[in-house]
């Protein structure tokens, strides 16, 4: 009879903390029933809907929902619920999945001109973004060799300026140099902090929480809108614009299964996402400018560095510029810099 009361009291206690086990995608589920979708757009991202630039899959999802009459499913799934994006990017080519929102780093996999995104210094403000995407010579271009490869380059939203995220402020090159920093898994990246001297670990960022609170790092390579969203802050007390580079989700997709498609739903499609990115990529400048009031709301001290201090990290960068020119296409690199300034 104990065991039996005991047994009941247990399960009181648990029931109301199952209750609040919230589902993150909650107030993302469709309002529709998709099970009579004719076709399924299956578009995979490690990107959370909290991030503006993660937003865009729904919004996808339901403009083409309601323009085909309900013939073509957008089966968004964010936060890698099919799996890290090297296994995705893998699937994605065989065809297993038909779209992929791909970050930044991971997409020169797909073709290294794709890395003319990641280059430091080149493509570092909003503005400059736009000019790249706007001009279709260059965007065009710029997915040409993934195009060969089965792979359409079909747009990109991204997650705000990348920037260092620090346990003590940092406003000069001497003082980055006392701090290990995390950094993304990605060549450019590994010969960029080479260059400039700084001590740096290639780390997953599953592992980031846990190395922040031991101090296994002690900074982080990031941007402002990922290091609130996720709480890094809540470690890392201060953070250095940079601005060197944008963080990207590039839209890519297999592209037999996109000519397998009715020309009215590929239309609709390229439509639905060009434009609803546009939308996407003003939505996340002003996400950038939100957290970053939010974090110095919540105590994060916010620095540049002196003018001739970048200057000289522009300087220090040039060679690794140089070094992936040879990968992306000098041509194209001078082509993108000339249509910049």
């Amino acid at each position: 009879m104990k065991c039996r009361v005991f047994a009941c009291l247990l399960l009181c206690l648990l029931l109301p903390l199952s209750a609040f086990s919230a589902d993150p995608l909650a107030a993302w589920q469709p309002k529709f029933d998709p099970s009579k979708a004719e076709y399924t757009y299956l578009l995979s991202t490690v990107a959370h809907p909290a991030i503006e630039g993660g937003t865009v899959g729904y919004r996808i999802r339901d403009r083409v929902w309601e323009e085909s009459n309900g013939r073509l499913y957008v089966d968004y799934r964010p936060i890698s619920q099919l799996g890290g994006e090297k296994d995705v990017l893998r699937k994605l080519q065989m065809g297993a999945i038909q779209g992929m929102l791909c970050s930044s780093v991971l997409a020169p996999n797909v073709s290294p001109r794709l890395g003319i995104v990641n280059l430091p210094f080149l493509i570092d403000s909003f503005a400059k973004l736009d000019q790249f995407r706007s001009n279709e010579e260059l965007f065009r271009e710029f997915g040409a060799d993934a195009d060969k490869k089965g792979i359409k380059v079909v747009d990109f939203t991204g997650y705000g300026s990348y920037g260092w995220a620090t346990k003590t402020p940092v406003k000069s090159i001497d003082e980055a140099k006392q701090q290990l920093f995390r950094i993304a898994q990605a060549p450019v990246n590994v010969d960029l902090y080479k260059a400039w001297g700084f001590q740096f670990t290639v780390m997953p960022w599953a592992d980031v929480p846990q190395a922040l609170q031991t101090g296994v790092i002690s900074a982080l390579d990031h941007t402002p809108i990922v290091c609130n969203i996720t709480k890094k802050f809540t470690v890392a007390k201060a953070y250095t614009s940079i601005d060197y580079a944008q963080g990207l989700y590039v839209h890519l997709m297999n592209k037999r299964w996109f000519n397998s498609l009715p020309e009215d739903l590929q239309q609709i499609l390229l439509t639905a996402i060009t434009e609803e990115s546009v939308k996407v990529r003003a939505l996340t400048e002003k996400q950038q400018l939100d957290q970053i009031a939010a974090a110095k709301a919540n105590g994060i001290v916010f620095n540049q560095l002196p003018v001739e201090e970048k200057n000289k990290l522009v300087e220090l960068a040039e060679p690794v510029v140089q070094k992936w020119a040879k990968e992306i296409g000098s041509d194209y690199l001078d082509k993108v810099r000339t249509a910049l300034q």
